[in-house]
């Protein structure tokens, strides 16, 4: 069986959905694919060709032995979905998405992981792409108690363009609107997603208590940018004012998007507007990605951003028509392009 799942690039909410806020997602035309087989045994075998590495492990003992031990934390959640596995498997993985880059490579193989274990189970599961992201987010987030949001999983598994509510409930918009094509910039500079995650959700988190506490009708949600900040540092109001600025513009990406037609310029300067507060305020991007961004605007893209946590990985471009002048303005940067479009979610091969 072979399974395929897109990468994905965050168009508006970066930073904002482990704060509950919305985040647009969109899943790119890279792909991560896993092949595999059952074996006659308990043995679980994952062949990674592009990394020279080889996972293994037993079905006899599913206790975690590393951190983000996605392979075994995919299965103990199947298992509490009341799949069973009375063999094991022996898979490989292939995968075009730039790694540790912000697109999602980590989630795409996870979901393309327990789509393949739903399929495969004693009694196969036939689980929409819903339900495959939520299974995924359990196994990636709330297994191991990590900082991230849901916007990975749900957007890779569901594909195309998604508009992702996670509170006060789960709700997922689908969006299709014709945007044509992104240039994705990898800097190939590594960097730190746990720890600049961490950064950027606990400073705001303990802003928001403290509005909490000042006011108790505070909401993250609707609370206007002149919500009164008696309490707060002048950090802490900057970092205030750019959460509120970066939800907004979403808001009006929300409205455009939803259109018959799109105005292609508004949705590049939003983009672009978004990024300043990812750079100025969150400081999450590099000089190279700055450069990058910098000489596509100058080949003519109509906006672009800093794409995943930051530190590093990569940036996008806005380019709805004749990207390649933006991807060779890119490189000359110093960066690797990929002309990407969205593309659908998972699906077996």
């Amino acid at each position: 069986m072979e399974v395929s799942t897109p990468g994905r690039i965050c168009l508006f909410g970066e930073h904002q959905d482990y704060l509950g806020l919305p985040v647009i997602a969109m899943a790119i035309s890279l792909r991560a694919n896993l092949t595999g087989e059952r074996r006659s045994d308990k043995k679980i075998i994952i062949h990674k060709p592009d990394l020279g590495e080889t996972e293994s492990f037993s079905l006899d003992d599913l206790t975690y032995s590393k951190p983000r031990d996605y392979f075994k934390s995919g299965i103990n959640v199947c298992m509490n979905e009341g799949l069973t596995f009375s063999h094991g498997f022996e898979c490989e993985l292939t995968s075009q998405i730039p790694i540790r880059a912000g697109t999602s490579s980590s989630s795409a193989i996870n979901v393309s992981w327990i789509h393949f274990l739903s399929r495969m189970a004693d009694e196969p599961a036939d689980w929409n792409q819903q339900k495959i992201g939520e299974l995924t987010y359990i196994a990636e987030v709330k297994e191991f108690n990590e900082p991230g949001g849901m916007m990975d999983q749900y957007s890779t598994a569901m594909g195309y363009l998604i508009y992702l509510e996670s509170k006060p409930k789960i709700s997922i918009q689908s969006l299709n609107p014709n945007l044509g094509t992104f240039v994705l910039g990898d800097s190939c500079e590594p960097k730190d997603t746990m720890g600049i995650l961490a950064r950027c959700r606990d400073a705001r988190l303990t802003i928001l208590d403290k509005l909490k506490k000042q006011n108790t009708s505070f909401s993250l949600y609707t609370s206007n940018i002149d919500f009164k900040l008696n309490d707060l540092t002048e950090e802490e109001k900057t970092l205030f004012h750019g959460t509120i600025q970066n939800r907004d513009f979403l808001k009006y990406a929300l409205l455009e998007l939803e259109k018959t037609e799109q105005n292609h310029k508004k949705i590049g300067k939003l983009l672009s507007d978004h990024h300043a507060v990812l750079r100025d305020v969150l400081n999450v991007s590099t000089p190279k990605i700055e450069a990058m961004l910098e000489a596509a605007m100058d080949a003519g893209a109509l906006g672009g951003k800093i794409n995943g946590s930051g530190g590093g990985g990569c940036m996008v471009a806005y380019v709805p028509e004749n990207p390649q002048q933006i991807a060779e303005a890119i490189q000359k940067a110093g960066g690797k392009a990929y002309i990407i479009y969205p593309d659908e979610g998972t699906r077996i091969d």
